[in-house]
């Protein structure tokens, strides 16, 4: 993929659309509470007006009904947003229209407007090219820097393209030289982490890993639902009946393909969930590491038990290439928190050794945040369905709509 990116324009004088992904979480007083998503277009974004660009910021905030709700309204960004970029940020009511169009035109180099929501309009999300066209008539040149919403044609991020030259911020180049040209070409030995709940899920994922990869390793709930396909017992375990048949096809096409699978030798068990009532499991919750093949009825496996750890531990030890997607427990209480670390820990060493390392979806992020590693790594993507369909090898229409060098 060569892509044009925000170096190989001159934006002097230029009013650029930036298309972000300020998706953010917000507390029941409106302030956010993690600006991950915005601290990351800071490259960009001062690149830009570095450059001489005024800037015209779109987003989306949550899925906002035809009310408009006000808790997704883009004003509750401006504050912090003006805060990271040291400077004033405008602000206009509507993201097309009379208030849009004169806040662009007015706007001056080294200023930024932020649209409000996108999605307030309908449009936005059938592409349509009527309200494509309405967005760009704001700037001169597009920038799509929204890796987050990549997987999905929209205006802001596809349509645009018909009217507007569009080119990559950094943040959008980095995930597609790091995601695109790694699955284009990985070092070997190449080893894919797959876990999180669920099968149905991670089987594009895990499919198209097996074309690539020389070990996967299967961990977290989705893990019961391949043991139970190899008939094991797993008591009251998650597991997703109507994808054991899926999960037997997966392990016959990885042996087949001479993958080596990795799954779960024991696992760290409860009587009960521990986050569907922490206070009952705090005074009644009983817990033990059993093997894999011990799971009674009553007990449920939340966490990869020690040994499991250290086959996955030594699964990682010497890899060049490392993609980790889900976490291996219920790393949220720290009781089943363990796998989810030991993995981190063995991803970190092996970064640190030379590998390419990848984490995706917002449950790895987090996970690797609690462990205190996250700058160890060598690419955590900003996409949650978007760097799962890229894994999947699907080709994104986000980034098809970027013009290529």
């Amino acid at each position: 993929m060569n892509k044009k990116t925000i170096k190989d324009i001159d934006v002097k004088g230029k009013k650029v659309f930036v298309r972000v992904d300020y998706n953010v979480p917000f507390d029941d007083k409106m302030n956010i509470t993690n600006d991950t998503r915005m601290v990351r277009t800071l490259p960009t974004l001062n690149h830009l007006l570095d450059g001489g660009a005024a800037l015209i910021l779109a987003c989306h905030i949550g899925r906002p009904t035809e009310a408009k709700e006000e808790k997704f309204s883009t004003k509750h960004l401006v504050k912090h947003l003006s805060e990271l970029l040291k400077k004033d940020v405008k602000w206009a009511s509507d993201c097309v229209g009379p208030e849009a169009e004169k806040a662009a035109a007015d706007l001056k180099p080294g200023e930024v407007l932020l649209l409000e929501n996108l999605r307030y309009h309908k449009e936005e999300k059938k592409n349509d090219p009527a309200f494509a066209k309405q967005l760009a008539s704001l700037a001169d040149i597009a920038v799509d820097d929204a890796f987050g919403v990549a997987h999905r044609a929209h205006a802001s991020n596809v349509g645009i393209a018909s009217d507007l030259e569009t080119v990559a911020g950094f943040l959008m180049e980095k995930e597609i030289n790091y995601i695109g040209k790694t699955l284009e070409a990985p070092a070997h030995p190449f080893v894919a982490i797959i876990g999180g709940a669920k099968v149905s899920d991670k089987i594009g994922v895990i499919s198209n890993m097996i074309e690539k990869v020389d070990t996967i390793i299967i961990g977290g709930g989705m893990a019961h639902t391949f043991d139970a396909a190899k008939g094991l017992a797993i008591g009251d375990s998650l597991c997703e009946p109507d994808k054991m048949d899926l999960a037997k096809e997966l392990l016959e096409k990885a042996k087949a393909k001479g993958v080596k699978v990795i799954l779960p030798l024991d696992v760290a068990v409860a009587n009960m969930f521990p986050l569907a009532d922490e206070a009952k499991f705090a005074s009644e919750g009983k817990t033990k590491v059993v093997d894999v093949d011990k799971v009674e009825d009553g007990w449920q496996a939340l966490d990869s038990g020690p040994k499991t750890s250290e086959a996955y531990v030594e699964a990682l030890n010497g890899a060049k290439t490392i993609i980790w997607n889900g976490p291996m427990g219920v790393f949220e209480c720290d009781e089943f928190a363990k796998g989810t670390l030991a993995v981190a820990k063995a991803v970190a060493d092996a970064t640190e050794a030379g590998a390419t390392s990848i984490v995706g979806g917002g449950d790895s992020i987090a996970a690797l945040k609690k462990t205190g590693l996250s700058d160890k790594i060598s690419h955590i993507s900003t996409g949650g369905g978007a760097t799962l369909e890229f894994l999947e090898g699907k080709v994104l229409p986000g980034i098809a709509a970027i013009a290529e060098k």
